[in-house]
Formats: structure tokens, C-alpha cells, sequence
């Protein structure tokens, strides 16, 4: 075989610059026929938008009336879903009516949606209502509790206990509409009722008392 007159004369060094050449044109075309390299889907742990920390906060509903204020010492807002992490947050839910006073409480954690209409109290749940009228104060204890603030509504499907004034009601499950004062324990239900005393009518002294009182009032 014979080689052209330039490889002759230049030898090897020659034969290693059309190897290189040829390796070069090789990798070109495998990278101009290739597909693309696959993106990757995983984008990481959701980051918080903004941290606040000793905040306090208020939601209103669409007629301008408060639905629940809340205030903690941590809050952690995210950024794919714009919902709000909250650590032990104490909170009111409004009653919006004249003389009925509001509910308050605390919880370990809260969640709230975006929007606001959602909010979830996790962990150990408390939650009171001072006395109004003839009423006597309430106290709740459960957990875990979904609510819908802007409709006054929450329910949970923990066991919970209600109690009072002297009264004591226990339960799986709760659903109650603050709305109307209204709250009903599900499952399981027993508890403890005290009646409420009756007040008695007062009667008027008979006419004989009567006077054997003044008469002791004028003897010595």
C-alpha cells in the first residue's frame, strides 16, 4: 500500500493530525444527532416566600365582618402554594353577634390556605367562650380541627370534650356552627348534665307573720 507523498515525508506526526481530525468530526456529528440531555423534574424542598416572627393577623370575610384573627410567634409563608405554617398560634373566631361573645383558643400548629377560607388547627386543640346572658362559659379540648372561617364553621373527627358551667359532654367527632351556637358531638357520646337552678317566685308574707313580726319588733 502505498501512502501519499505528504504522509511519506511527514511520518507519524502527520497520521496522529488525521486521527485527531477524524475523532473531532466523530464527536460533532454524535452531538449534533443526540437528543437533548432529559431536564429534571425535582425542583427541592418548597422555600418560604417570608418569615414573620411575634406577627398578628386578621381575615376578613366577603361583607367586610372578621372571620379570625390570630397571632403567633413564627410564621412561614411558602411559595409554590402560598399557604401560611404557623407554630402554637392563639386565635379568635368572632361570633359577628351582638352579645354573644367571640371563641378563643390556641393550638401547637395552623395551617391556612391562600385564599384564607381554610384553616386547620393541629396538634392539641383549646378553645373558650367567656359566660353571656344566662349561659355559663364553655370550654373545648380536642384536636386536630378543620375549619371554615369566613362560614363560622369547623369540625373534627378526634375525640373531644365539651364542658359547661357544671355540665360535661364527651364524644368522637365534633361539627359546630358558630353561626347559630351550635354544637354536636357525634360518636360515643355520654356525659354529665347539671340542671339549672330554677329561680322561685317570691311569695308575699301571710298577713298572720306579718303582724307577729311587728309585734316583736315593738316588744321591750
Amino acid at each position: 500500500m502505498r501512502l501519499p507523498g505528504f504522509l511519506r515525508d511527514r511520518g507519524t506526526p502527520a497520521l496522529i493530525v488525521l486521527l485527531a481530525l477524524g475523532i473531532a468530526a466523530a464527536q460533532g456529528v454524535y452531538w449534533w444527532l443526540a437528543p437533548s440531555p432529559k431536564v429534571s423534574d425535582f425542583v427541592g424542598p418548597p422555600r418560604s416566600g417570608y418569615v414573620l416572627t411575634n406577627f398578628r393577623l386578621w381575615s376578613y370575610d366577603e361583607d367586610g365582618q372578621p372571620s379570625f384573627g390570630m397571632n403567633a410567634p413564627h410564621l412561614e409563608r411558602r411559595e409554590g402554594d402560598e399557604s401560611l405554617y404557623i407554630n402554637a398560634p392563639k386565635y379568635d373566631l368572632p361570633s359577628n353577634q351582638p352579645g354573644v361573645p367571640d371563641w378563643s383558643g390556641d393550638s401547637t400548629y395552623a395551617w391556612v390556605d391562600k385564599a384564607g377560607t381554610l384553616l386547620k388547627l393541629q396538634g392539641a386543640v383549646y378553645m373558650h367562650r367567656p359566660a353571656f346572658a344566662d349561659t355559663p362559659p364553655a370550654d373545648l379540648h380536642t384536636s386536630e380541627v378543620t375549619a371554615w372561617p369566613k362560614e363560622n364553621r369547623m369540625q373534627t373527627d378526634a375525640p373531644a370534650q365539651l364542658t359547661q358551667g357544671d355540665s360535661r359532654m364527651n364524644g368522637i367527632g365534633m361539627r359546630a356552627n358558630l353561626n347559630d351556637n351550635h354544637l354536636e358531638l357525634l360518636n360515643d357520646v355520654h356525659g354529665t348534665f347539671v340542671p339549672r337552678p330554677r329561680s322561685r317566685p317570691v311569695q308575699p308574707a301571710a298577713p298572720g307573720a306579718a303582724r307577729a313580726a311587728t309585734g316583736a319588733g315593738k316588744k321591750g
